[in-house]
């Protein structure tokens, strides 16, 4: 069995998208966002505080190319540090069989807007009568409803998913976004990613929620709809703003319905003017933000045709 090297660094709201940037470039499927700070007495008294501290965790595979990617590594964020403080990544051996559990020790149960209520498979936590659960293992894929740009994305799903809609989830990491759309009444989710670990991830946390009939996972990307001239009811995007203006430039308005809706996240308030700017290039028109911390979700519309 390999071993592993968990990279992690304890930054704030503003540097964690370009700190899991970094990471991801280096790191083995994925990496993780954590709000510092959620103890479990805090579970049940109502919305998760937005957090001041955030930790960016990775894996590196302990191999004779490790030292290599921890020097990269180093490299880029003393770059980064040039211009915003950076702290040194701490690093910690992992075997492999306490791999799975590293990330568990991490994960804890957090409820979010109104109704939903995010459970890691391996706690048992009495639920409220009207509470939406999503019962999940992240895995090694991203998302698992602690960090800001998850939550967002929840709280606006909370608002937009309505009865029998046909829903994109774009990068479905975990596939908690699916889900809880599915929950929330969506007919029909398709959820892309273009890590294969992702989709195996969405598919076993589809099947322990009991809506693997209304979820398909595939390993593809935006390109994948857009050759095919699909058209989604609401789609769904918490990547990079970067990515998302890249997107936009390759017809991401074109997956969107007339009248469709569109949720966007990963985006730091100081990016959210460029992004809105590039919607509305790709025939969406923002219509509102929501923000939690530094981080700020865009909802957009696809007008009627004339």
């Amino acid at each position: 069995m390999a071993d592993w090297i968990e990279v992690s660094l304890s930054v704030d709201g503003e540097a964690a998208e370009a700190v899991a940037e970094v990471l991801n470039r280096y790191g083995h499927q994925g990496v993780a966002i954590e709000q510092e700070g959620i103890v479990p007495e805090t579970w049940d008294e109502g919305e998760t505080p937005s957090p001041t501290r955030l930790t960016v965790r990775a894996y590196i595979p302990a191999d004779e190319r490790a030292e290599e990617a921890k020097l990269k590594l180093e490299q880029a964020l003393g770059y980064m540090n040039l211009m915003y403080p950076m702290p040194a990544p701490v690093y910690q051996i992992v075997h492999e069989e306490d791999w799975a559990e590293a990330w568990k020790a991490h994960y804890h149960p957090v409820r979010v807007g109104q109704r939903i209520f995010i459970r890691p498979l391996w706690v048992q936590v009495e639920a409220q009568p009207n509470d939406v659960v999503l019962s999940l293992d992240p895995g090694m894929a991203f998302g698992t409803g602690t960090h800001p740009t998850t939550q967002l994305c929840l709280e606006a799903l909370e608002t937009t998913v309505r009865p029998g809609i046909k829903v994109l989830d774009l990068g479905c990491g975990s596939g908690i976004l699916g889900i809880a759309a599915v929950k929330l009444g969506a007919a029909q989710v398709l959820g892309l990613d273009t890590d294969p670990m992702a989709v195996r991830v969405t598919e076993e946390n589809s099947a322990q929620n009991g809506v693997s009939d209304k979820i398909i996972a595939q390993q593809g990307s935006l390109e994948t709809v857009v050759t095919s001239a699909r058209r989604f009811d609401l789609i769904v995007v918490n990547i990079l703003a970067r990515v998302i203006i890249a997107m936009c430039a390759e017809h991401l308005g074109d997956v969107v319905r007339p009248g469709g809706l569109a949720i966007f996240s990963g985006i730091i308030e100081e990016q959210a003017a460029d992004v809105e700017a590039a919607l509305r290039k790709t025939g969406l028109e923002p219509y509102q933000r929501r923000q939690q911390g530094d981080w700020v979700v865009i909802e957009a519309r696809r007008p009627h045709e004339s």
